[in-house]
């Protein structure tokens, strides 16, 4: 029986998606606004602390992607039993990814850190920062594979109470631990760790709470815990490895680009990080377009509906583009009152409004950009998509090393990589999926 995917059942796929990210969206702006009101310092390490987690964080979340695929394309084809095979497999991985993670940032992150931090007080901070924050490699990852199962069986619903809960549990642990509140002690942006990876525990909890109390979890076989099945673990990688790597240098970039940053200034590194933040909210409309993108298209190429593929994906971006335009339109013509969320230092806001300007323009080409290549993931062609996206970075580490590191531009045209990069990656993968080579994949 075909299935139909238009504007309806992919906004009812994606918005439950978008709900939940942008719930954990709230959490970085909590933290950030919280850091704000401690000081301009801790709201510059926040954000180098911050990405540098994520460098490592996205390994995994690249994995889940992987999974995600799968368990998407296997439950087009209805074959839900082998679900659950998926679930528990990736489940073992990550377990053991997570501690081979959390001893290298131990171990490693302070030399790393100290080589590419200028300020002394930046590093300091950044320091404090990750020593708490890298207990959240275990429930983030755990809490992961579950996002995975719900979106790769498109039972987005879930994810949206997820994220409410994570949200109200951060907003209290921060409110608390960083401002020392309830008999605690003022923790301040060691406070902002603690509370993040204690929200992600939460998250984690009612996950296993939910699936277990309203998720009919035997007829997708995750009544049965197997053992480790390394020809299954295999089979995961072989669709994830290019995505984990994709991600790790992705991101790591994005560290890089803050480095850069901080190396113009203090005041320079607080500006992208209040940005950065409002950027977070538009790219996570995008982000969850995309991802209820792939999972669509994985799902109807297992079906058998390839034909259809294309214009799935078209019908993605206009969603996208008719939610995105006006929210971008009205952050570009009333900054201050956002910019007043994260910092009531006055210079600090008047610094900040030209960046937003920057920013909001590079949606332009993001929104068609990044549908465009989570729908190449989607194919299960990940190494395709990683080869595309390590072509976009090149040109993206290119322009930030010209520009901001040797030319020291101000920090609103360093901003304006944004655009390059999403135009670059908009032409590689729209030229990718008309040449149709991705066509018949199995995985």
């Amino acid at each position: 029986m075909k299935t139909e995917f238009g504007y309806k059942r992919i906004w009812t796929i994606a918005y439950p998606i978008l709900i939940s990210l942008v719930m954990e969206q709230l959490i970085g702006l909590t933290d950030t606004a919280f850091m704000g009101r401690v000081g301009e310092v801790e709201l510059g390490a926040s954000a180098i602390a911050g990405v540098f987690y994520m460098v490592f964080f996205m390994a995994g979340h690249g994995f889940c992607i992987g999974a995600q695929i799968l368990i998407a394309r296997r439950n087009g084809e209805g074959n839900l039993q082998s679900i659950g095979q998926i679930f528990y497999q990736g489940l073992f991985f990550l377990m053991a990814l997570a501690a081979a993670l959390f001893v290298v940032v131990q171990v490693f992150a302070d030399g790393i850190l100290s080589l590419m931090i200028s300020s002394p007080h930046v590093l300091e901070k950044a320091e404090d920062y990750l020593v708490w924050r890298v207990y959240g490699f275990f429930f983030a990852f755990a809490a992961g594979m579950f996002r995975a199962f719900f979106v790769g069986t498109t039972h987005t619903k879930t994810l949206t109470l997820n994220s409410i809960v994570m949200v109200l549990s951060n907003v209290v642990f921060n409110y608390v631990l960083v401002f020392g509140k309830l008999g605690f002690p003022a923790l301040g942006i060691a406070g902002a760790a603690i509370g993040s990876s204690l929200s992600e525990l939460v998250s984690l909890v009612f996950f296993i709470v939910y699936t277990r109390q309203r998720i009919n979890y035997r007829a997708y076989g995750l009544n049965v815990v197997s053992r480790v099945n390394f020809r299954e673990l295999r089979r995961i990688l072989h669709v994830s490895l290019w995505v984990m790597i994709q991600n790790f240098l992705s991101i790591s970039t994005w560290f890089i680009f803050f480095v850069y940053i901080e190396h113009l200034g203090e005041r320079e590194l607080a500006v992208t990080n209040i940005v950065r933040s409002l950027s977070g909210f538009l790219f996570m409309i995008v982000i969850a377009f995309a991802s209820a993108c792939s999972s669509i298209v994985s799902n109807m190429i297992g079906a058998g509906q390839a034909d259809d593929v294309r214009k799935a994906i078209r019908r993605c971006i206009l969603l996208a583009y008719a939610i995105l335009v006006p929210l971008v339109v009205v952050l570009a013509a009333w900054p201050h009152p956002f910019i007043s969320i994260y910092t009531d230092i006055p210079a600090l806001r008047d610094a900040s409004v030209a960046s937003v300007w920057v920013m909001c323009f590079s949606y332009i080409v993001l929104i068609p950009s990044n549908i465009f290549f989570q729908s190449v993931s989607g194919t299960g062609k990940t190494k395709a998509a990683f080869l595309l996206e390590i072509a976009a970075l090149v040109v993206y580490m290119a322009y930030i090393t010209v520009t901001i590191f040797e030319m020291r531009v101000d920090v609103a045209w360093a901003w304006s990589s944004e655009t390059v990069y999403g135009t670059t990656m908009l032409l590689l993968c729209a030229g990718y999926l008309r040449s149709n080579r991705w066509r018949n994949h199995a995985i």
